[in-house]
């Protein structure tokens, strides 16, 4: 197969990337290892509500996702807030009324972030053809000449030639997941490696009420926890009527939650009654999403989440692989917004533009 470029990777930052391409009227083949597009966007419905097991929110200032969503008239909805914070210390003893709501003033999207990813999906149903499902990339050839690549689909092997490569997918799994011929410098392996994949080594719990308790208590649904299994917990729930949801972060390590799954969400049940009332023992659904375990998302060195928001962008001998026509463009490359959904978007409009300038210069 042949085409100017090769797009390895369906989450937010590639389908937006495609999305340009194609207004530009530029060829491209997309390919994806999972059987879905999205990424680290996962969004579950149940009983008509939409509920994001990975990003949830954005920001004001974030002018690209606010574009988006005007674009594709998704109706933005702030963050619910109203009502008392509650806090756990070490010991499980409950307060109420301390802390403050850490995500106040943030946006979701009615219908949750994967209304976006469909929403861009749509936008290339005429480019249907050349989005690939299911299709994972092995191996990139840049010894000279064009760029190629080596696609597993459904144990099938497929080469394609490109005029240019955009890696979409988190530097650390590149590094883990992808042979390289010949081999890159040492230093361009370290780069990827040190990148840390925003949220991969996180897992989420969500739980699903067709009442919102805690609302009727006078409660906003934030909670902090220093016991856990989960340490941060928000209201999840749709902008109207339910069902409701609250979601908590996992606390507990990526290689202990694998190997006790249900006793952790029994933990997390419990947790639930403790923060916020009897009522919240019988949810309607009790969802664990764990990007730990995804080889697509995380990497081993992912499976330890970052203690805090790194400081994102593309090195330096990344960026000179631009020149063998081998691009990276995850959301861990940009660096006004690296690691936010804004970020993925950003990547997607720097890539673009790289993609123009090599694409015009080879013309």
């Amino acid at each position: 197969m042949q085409t100017e470029v090769l797009i390895v990777g369906g989450g937010l930052s590639g389908l937006a990337l495609a999305d340009r391409l194609a207004q530009d009227g530029i060829e491209f083949i997309l390919v994806e290892a999972q059987d879905r597009l999205g990424g680290r966007i996962l969004t579950e419905y149940i009983k008509g509500g939409a509920f994001d097991l990975g990003p949830a929110w954005f920001w004001p200032g974030q002018p690209r996702m606010a574009e988006m969503a005007s674009r594709f008239n998704l109706p933005v909805f702030e963050q619910y807030a109203a009502g008392d914070l509650m806090y756990q210390d070490q010991s499980g003893q409950v307060q109420r009324g301390r802390g403050y709501a850490s995500m106040q003033g943030s946006y979701r999207l009615e219908g949750g972030m994967g209304a976006l990813i469909g929403a861009l999906a749509r936008s290339l149903s005429p480019h249907k053809d050349r989005i690939f499902r299911g299709s994972r990339l092995t191996d990139v050839y840049h010894n000279g000449g064009l760029p190629s690549a080596r696609v597993l689909q459904n144990d099938k092997e497929i080469n394609v030639q490109a005029k240019q490569i955009v890696l979409a997918l988190p530097p650390r799994v590149i590094a883990e997941t992808i042979a390289f011929h010949p081999q890159v410098e040492p230093s361009q392996i370290k780069a990827m490696s040190s990148i840390p994949t925003w949220m991969a080594g996180q897992a989420k719990i969500v739980a699903v009420y067709d009442v919102p308790h805690w609302r009727n208590a006078g409660l906003s649904g934030d909670a902090m926890s220093r016991k856990g299994p989960m340490v941060e917990i928000h209201d999840a729930s749709p902008a109207k009527g339910g069902p409701y949801a609250l979601f908590g972060f996992v606390g507990v390590p990526a290689r202990v939650r694998a190997a006790h799954r249900e006793a952790l969400l029994e933990e997390a049940l419990n947790q639930f009654v403790a923060l916020f009332g009897p009522d919240m023992a019988h949810p309607e659904a009790l969802l664990l999403q764990d990007w730990a375990t995804l080889p697509e998302i995380a990497g081993d060195l992912d499976k330890t989440p970052a203690a805090y928001h790194p400081a994102y962008g593309l090195p330096d001998p990344l960026r000179l692989l631009g020149q063998k026509g081998i691009h990276f463009g995850s959301t861990e490359t940009a660096r006004g917004f690296g690691g936010f959904l804004e970020g993925a978007l950003e990547a997607a409009e720097a890539r673009a533009q790289d993609l123009r300038e090599a694409l015009k210069a080879a013309a």
